[in-house]
């Protein structure tokens, strides 16, 4: 297992000082800097200019394009990799929510989260800067465009993503301070790097709550269809095991190898289905036939079952998930050292 404290830089729980100045009385820039420097810093977060994120992406070339919300692959001039995504939000509420942005994901610092490394606040563009892992996304390699697009991922692999991607959840639930709810959980956030380590992403909807990790948070319904809790689309409160339920679902397709259709369709109505040991093996995904044993499979349905239950207190907290799934993916290392040697 991997130890989170020592793997980040050390602004992870540092607070970002905002100037509570307009842009437009501090010539335009973030913070109260009238003059945003070359690879100048804020705690830790570089500032970027517009002409170098234009250079790191060729100009946020067509073919850079990795997300269809406005990502943009590019390379740094010491050649780190990274995802330039545009902060759509505008006006002065936008402007609040592109530094409450900012505070809130500089101090976030876990091995399973893609870590933000600057932001560009130059005139009217409003950019964040994250680290970016080579491999794609989760949803390229479970549901490729593409039959010759991506190698199927095979289930020590599948584990060892259900596994980061409930480590990333409970650091953002039960380490972070206050407790964050990222609301867009989903396969195209999940990134990958030449390992299959996964990283979370896709913070644009992200809430910090209080530290009472079942206060509701009340925000209109964002997020995409197929992975929202149900009592989110109909009251719009938002906790933290609306993020569980989505995580549920994903990992019911990394057992399937079908995206959600729908909250009242496939994968969730596949519920009663879940407690049903024949009916769990024929739901498995084509491509894992005799690849995974039975019993293994169904602890993994078991606990996609646990997250997607209809009542969000009767779902677990994600370290009860991370401790059922440590001994399933220990039992794997067969396959692991067989594929690539990673640790948990």
């Amino acid at each position: 297992m991997i130890d989170e404290s020592n793997k980040c830089t050390s602004f992870a729980h540092s607070t970002i000082n905002i100037n509570i100045s307009s842009p437009a009385e501090e010539g335009g820039c973030l913070y109260g800097i009238s003059k945003v420097g070359q690879f100048g810093r804020v705690r830790g977060v570089q500032v970027f200019t517009l002409k170098e994120a234009e250079m790191a992406t060729g100009k946020f070339s067509e073919a850079n394009l990795i997300r269809s919300h406005g990502a943009y692959k590019g390379v740094l001039p010491d050649g780190t990799v990274v995802a330039v995504e545009i902060f759509g939000r505008k006006g002065r509420q936008g402007e609040r929510a592109f530094r409450s942005q900012v505070d809130l994901l500089s101090q976030l610092c876990s091995p399973y989260i893609a870590q933000l490394l600057g932001y560009c606040a130059d005139q009217h563009h409003r950019l964040l800067i994250f680290e970016h892992p080579s491999n794609g996304s989760l949803q390229d390699h479970l549901h490729p465009r593409h039959s010759a697009q991506s190698k199927t991922l095979n289930w020590g692999i599948r584990l060892r993503i259900a596994l980061h991607c409930a480590r990333a959840l409970e650091y953002l639930h039960e380490k972070a301070s206050p407790p964050v709810v990222h609301q867009n959980f989903k396969c195209s956030n999940i990134l990958l790097d030449h390992n299959f380590r996964a990283k979370l992403t896709g913070f644009e909807c992200a809430k910090a709550g209080s530290n009472n990790l079942h206060d509701p948070i009340s925000t209109r319904v964002l997020g995409a269809s197929g992975y929202l809790a149900p009592e989110y689309t109909t009251t719009g409160k938002l906790t933290t095991k609306s993020d569980v339920y989505s995580y549920g679902v994903v990992l019911l397709e990394l057992i399937t190898g079908r995206e959600p259709i729908d909250t009242t369709e496939e994968n969730v109505l596949a519920l009663p289905r879940l407690t049903n040991r024949d009916q769990v093996v024929e739901m498995i995904d084509p491509a894992l036939r005799n690849m995974c044993p039975n019993k293994d499979l169904l602890q993994v349905a078991a606990i996609a079952a646990m997250c997607v239950q209809s009542e969000a207190d009767y779902r677990p907290l994600m370290t009860d998930v991370v401790q059922s799934l440590i001994p399933l993916l220990k039992n794997q290392s067969h396959v692991l050292s067989s594929s690539h040697s990673n640790p948990m």
